[in-house]
């Protein structure tokens, strides 16, 4: 477990107090029974960005806070508990590409703007239907980017992309040359698939900028699913407490006893996992790759499996939709094939250790 400073704790707690009182499972549910077309609350973003939290990882030359990968993480893990929708991981990802990019202009126009919440951006990488961050058709020629990219985070609402292509990590403005199509996903979130037609494009780095950028929005991922798998576990272990069966309660049964205790062990590896991987991005290691993909390989399990145990141990109305176990289990599949599944990033943790 990350050892945290001041700062730190106090923005965890900030973010968990508010999260609790202001963005229950509840306001998920009426964001969804809304259906906004950005696949968030407008309202809720904005009350985000005043609290400083959209430039976590923008240095504060460019309007942001320059707290770390760590700290972003933090935010994010109270917010997936309750399954709080903003762009915050989208924007986040997208603005660490345009500070490692190689454009000070970039830099100059469109950080202070996503740190203040007025832009929403978020990175195109995938064309197709599994993540695959090489061999991309996506090309650029005299500026102009032409290529087609699926299921983009926060896809609707965004109004800058980050957009991967053959040679490299390219800046491009929403507002010409790109055209959207949404697409329903089970977690009720924005996924859509971006078509980029002769758009103007601004060079940001090459296919190393590229993989840098998709490591960070990677562990990312893996901080909200963090969050996501302890809510689980605290409310499947409350339903227990409370649950009476057999006249007795249900968490009194030895059996549940030790799968709870196994989904305990596994939910605090996971956090030295997740963590450990935020602190690799901010201290710069050279095995932060490694480090991230050991990372989303044990959340994805580890999320995989606690959201599955919730359903069971709720029991048949686990999978209604009057209770919250769905929408978790829902968010999960999705966020465990963003960025690599677990299969995909043991290979990769494998072939980076020369095996």
């Amino acid at each position: 477990m990350a050892v945290l400073n001041d700062e730190q704790t106090m923005l965890r707690d900030m973010v968990r107090e508010w999260a609790d009182n202001e963005a229950p499972v509840a306001a998920f549910r009426k964001m969804r029974a809304a259906a906004p077309v950005e696949g968030y609350d407008p309202g809720t973003w904005a009350t985000l960005a005043e609290m400083g939290l959209g430039g976590i990882v923008i240095p504060e030359a460019f309007g942001g806070t320059g707290f770390g990968y760590l700290s972003l993480g933090l935010v994010l893990e109270q917010l997936g508990r309750n399954l709080a929708a903003s762009p915050l991981a989208a924007s986040a990802a997208a603005a660490s590409a345009i500070v490692m990019g190689g454009s000070d202009a970039a830099r100059a126009e469109w950080l202070p703007r996503i740190a203040s919440g007025e832009v929403v951006a978020t990175l195109a990488v995938d064309e197709g239907p599994v993540h695959a961050p090489t061999g991309l058709a996506t090309q650029v020629v005299d500026g102009a980017l032409t290529g087609t990219k699926m299921f983009v985070a926060e896809g609707d609402g965004a109004t800058l992309f980050v957009v991967a292509a053959a040679d490299g990590l390219y800046l491009v403005s929403g507002d010409t040359g790109v055209t959207r199509a949404s697409r329903a996903m089970a977690d009720s979130r924005s996924h859509a698939e971006v078509r980029f037609d002769a758009a103007p494009a601004i060079r940001l780095g090459d296919a190393t900028l590229t993989a840098q950028v998709v490591d960070r929005a990677t562990a990312i991922v893996c901080a909200e699913m963090l969050g996501m798998a302890e809510q689980a576990f605290h409310t499947t272990n409350d339903y227990l407490k409370t649950r009476v069966q057999f006249g007795q309660q249900l968490s009194t049964f030895q059996a549940l006893q030790h799968r709870m205790a196994k989904l305990f062990t596994e939910l605090e590896l996971m956090r030295s996992a997740v963590e450990g991987a935020l602190e690799a991005i901010d201290a710069g290691r050279s095995d932060l790759d490694q480090s991230v993909s050991l990372a989303k390989a044990i959340a994805s399990d580890t999320l995989n499996l606690m959201s599955r145990e919730m359903i069971q141990l709720h029991g048949g109305i686990g999978m209604t939709d009057d209770y919250d176990a769905g929408f978790y289990i829902k968010r999960a599949r999705v966020l465990e094939a963003m960025w690599g599944n677990a299969a995909y990033h043991r290979e990769r943790f494998a072939r980076l250790n020369g095996y």
